[in-house]
């Protein structure tokens, strides 16, 4: 069985019920307009007799219960499909997040944006069909056949024998070569639609680099060349949906033309009353229209089928770190944590080295550890194996003596107040951008920290004060007043451990010596990890780290590494060369 059905199937097994309704809703829709149909003809034709009023009352009534009956049936039917597409498809949104949050970074460092997004919006959207043109019509289209046959069978069995062979061929065999045809054009519009979609978010994400470069007309070029591939192979699609359609209304058709043949001869031959003739023949030219949906349930499932695979090869995903079979209680963070690092070594998957190559930290409670070093030394890495986004397999991390995979890994998370590169902005309000850090904080606890971090006449200067939004991914702020607003939504979590990675990127000095300054006024339990590149006010650190690829070149406090003749001097003496360039005061103790 192929892997996306067996999932959809799954997915149906707690609405049995209401599928199961659906299918008779469905059946009963048909049967009526197959009622309606041969009570019909068979009053028209009993009519031209002129038979007693009362000799035609039930074919009357029946074709007004027949009529009315379709419709009830027919409305019934698709507010239960529905509401069942509408209840699925709504979980599955949230199984598609649930399944893709564990996975990031680590799982998720090759995907597309916008095909992640395909997956979550376009793929899911295209499942609205399996329910009501995949899976009810081949059931509702056997028990039309065989309740038509039946009656048809009560005349004569060749009329009912005639029936199954055309229906047959217009509900089995020609669905059949419709699904095999259309196999390729389905996960060709499923591979284009997502192309498309991944394309226009990265033009859309780098409009303004591409604008600053002059570069849109390639990026134009490439959109261009996704749109026509997703319009040939929807024109593909269209074609095939089309074909098959009036292939099902001919051999309709020619099964009412057949059905008539062997009527007028049945009659003929005095073998059938020629009132039910009528009857008989529209009874089966009506019944085709279960197996006129065949088709495009057969086509329907390709492309449902395509996008079920996009979706759910998801689920085949391993998330990079795995919680614990039997995890420990979370130290209590209330007097503080310490946490210490031995012989921590990592590689990513496919790189040649170790980022880090038996790393050792030790950070007591109120303790403010620099890690510094040049491009790819390791710092971040760090920072993202202590919030468990990657897994760590050789050497240890402790919190209080526990080690850290010990931990549920959102238990161990939430020991952490973390700012990591680039950080994210929401497109909505100052307030909700800061009430993720600490949601329930006041109006005084959002101004004060943002006064922290030296944004206060920033906001004293918007009209709309806390409510003003900051556009997508920041884009209404500069870069220095996102990174401080990730700064203040940052402090103010409440977490034993302050992890900063790169806090004061795209600050000038001035800004950026206050905005240090402000980080020494921690609660005194309150632990401080910052990485950095810049060597600014590093003298009010306890310790200083240097890494080298990987490695730790050096550590001690800033006024002995100032002078200690190592890597750091050499990086404080170039970062002072290059302030002195731009007219900017160095001051030998790392301030500025």
């Amino acid at each position: 069985m192929n892997p996306g059905l067996a999932h959809l199937l799954q997915w149906t097994r707690p609405h049995a019920g209401r599928i199961a309704l659906a299918f008779l809703l469905g059946a009963a829709t048909v049967g009526s307009s197959i009622g309606l149909m041969a009570t019909s003809a068979y009053l028209l034709s009993a009519a031209a007799l002129h038979p007693s009023i009362a000799e035609l009352s039930l074919a009357i009534v029946g074709v007004r219960a027949f009529g009315l009956a379709r419709g009830v049936f027919r409305y019934l039917e698709r507010i239960i499909t529905h509401t069942l597409n509408l209840r699925l498809l709504g979980t599955l949104r949230v199984w598609v997040y649930q399944t893709i949050e564990p996975l990031a970074p680590a799982r998720l460092v090759d995907a597309r944006s916008g095909d992640l997004l395909a997956r979550a919006v376009t793929d899911i959207d295209s499942l609205q069909d399996f329910y009501a043109r995949v899976l009810a019509p081949p059931a509702v289209a056997v028990a039309v056949a065989a309740g038509t046959a039946v009656y048809l069978g009560s005349h004569d069995l060749r009329l009912a024998v005639t029936f199954l062979i055309l229906f047959t061929v217009a509900g089995v065999l020609l669905p059949a070569g419709v699904r095999s045809t259309a196999r390729a054009p389905a996960q060709a519009c499923s591979r284009a639609r997502a192309a498309l979609s991944a394309q226009i978010v990265v033009t859309l994400q780098g409009l303004p680099d591409l604008t600053a470069f002059s570069a849109q007309a390639p990026f134009a070029d490439r959109l261009r060349a996704a749109n026509r591939n997703l319009t040939e192979a929807q024109r593909q699609w269209a074609w095939l949906q089309s074909a098959p359609a009036a292939a099902s209304g001919l051999l309709a058709q020619l099964a009412a033309a057949a059905t008539l043949a062997w009527g007028v001869y049945l009659t003929a031959a005095g073998r059938m009353d020629g009132i039910a003739l009528g009857a008989v023949t529209l009874a089966a030219l009506a019944a085709f229209e279960a197996a006129a949906a065949l088709p495009a349930a057969a086509l329907s499932s390709e492309s449902v089928l395509a996008a079920a695979g996009r979706i759910f090869s998801l689920a085949e995903l391993r998330p990079a770190v795995d919680d614990p079979a039997d995890p420990r209680p979370a130290p209590d963070p209330s007097a503080g944590l310490h946490l210490c690092v031995r012989d921590l070594r990592f590689r990513y998957p496919g790189q040649s080295r170790d980022a880090l190559d038996g790393f050792n930290l030790d950070l007591a409670p109120g303790r403010r550890v620099a890690i510094v070093g040049p491009s790819s030394a390791g710092k971040s890495t760090l920072a993202r194996l202590l919030l468990r986004l990657w897994e760590y397999t050789d050497g240890e991390i402790t919190l209080n003596g526990i080690e850290l995979r010990a931990l549920q890994t959102e238990a161990a998370r939430s020991l952490f107040a973390a700012m990591l590169q680039p950080p994210t902005l929401f497109n909505t309000t100052l307030r909700e951008n800061l009430l993720l850090g600490r949601p329930g904080s006041c109006e005084a606890d959002l101004r004060g920290v943002l006064e922290r971090v030296q944004l206060g006449s920033m906001l004293a200067s918007l009209p709309r004060g806390l409510e003003t939004r900051v556009g997508e991914g920041g884009a209404a702020m500069s870069a220095g007043e996102r990174q401080r607003l990730a700064l203040a939504r940052t402090l103010l979590q409440s977490a034993a451990i302050l992890v900063l990675d790169e806090p004061t990127a795209h600050l000038d000095p001035v800004t950026e010596r206050a905005v240090l300054a402000g980080l020494t006024n921690l609660p005194p339990h309150q632990s401080l990890l910052m990485i950095t590149h810049r060597l600014v006010g590093l003298d009010s650190m306890d310790e200083i780290v240097v890494l080298a690829d990987g490695r730790i070149a050096e550590r001690g406090t800033h006024g002995l590494l100032s002078k200690a003749g190592g890597m750091y001097q050499h990086m404080l003496g170039m970062q002072n060369r290059a302030w002195d360039v731009l007219g900017v005061t160095a001051i030998t103790n790392g301030g500025v």
